[in-house]
């Protein structure tokens, strides 16, 4: 690799770690082409991405930014598992440890934040940002309905009383 694609990569990597909500450090040593392909397929359907750097330029690229705890990670076999959503990455990490006993999941960084293995852990066991929506709009949801269902309520009784006492007349 010459200079030029060296300067590249650490641009990239650079506007990864400012850009994400968190980034996860992993080291996959001893997982076959078949392995790394299905952490790639499990990232991709959760918008998540993952990347395998060379350490010393993910070292450069970390060096001013709020991240920048998760450098000593850096060494070894790494691959970085990063997304725009603070729990996706560490959910798809979390899960793929489980099925992968040689992938090995170090720690990392959500925003300046410093994440530990038990720490990425913990924030793989939150819920997602579409979960949080969903349950908000469901919040939100539920008094109108109650107000629809108060409001509908009188009309119905009044209904089934006219039917009660129609029957009575008849």
């Amino acid at each position: 690799m010459d200079r030029a694609q060296k300067e590249k990569v650490v641009e990239e990597l650079g506007q990864i770690f400012e850009s994400s909500g968190v980034v996860v450090v992993s080291r996959y040593e001893g997982l076959t082409v078949a392995e790394m392909q299905d952490l790639r397929g499990r990232a991709r359907a959760n918008n998540t991405s993952v990347r395998v750097a060379k350490n010393r330029l993910a070292k450069i690229a970390l060096e001013g930014k709020e991240c920048a705890s998760i450098a000593k990670f850096l060494e070894g076999m790494t691959v970085l598992t990063f997304s725009e959503d603070p729990v996706a990455a560490a959910k798809v990490v979390e899960d793929f440890a489980k099925d992968n006993k040689k992938f090995e999941v170090l720690g990392g960084a959500m925003g300046g934040t410093f994440l530990d293995r038990a720490g990425v852990e913990a924030v793989s066991k939150m819920p997602s940002r579409e979960e949080l929506i969903a349950s908000i709009v469901g919040c939100i949801g539920a008094p109108a309905s109650n107000i629809a269902g108060a409001i509908g309520a009188p009309a119905s009784n009044i209904a089934s009383i006219l039917s009660t006492i129609e029957e009575k007349a008849a």
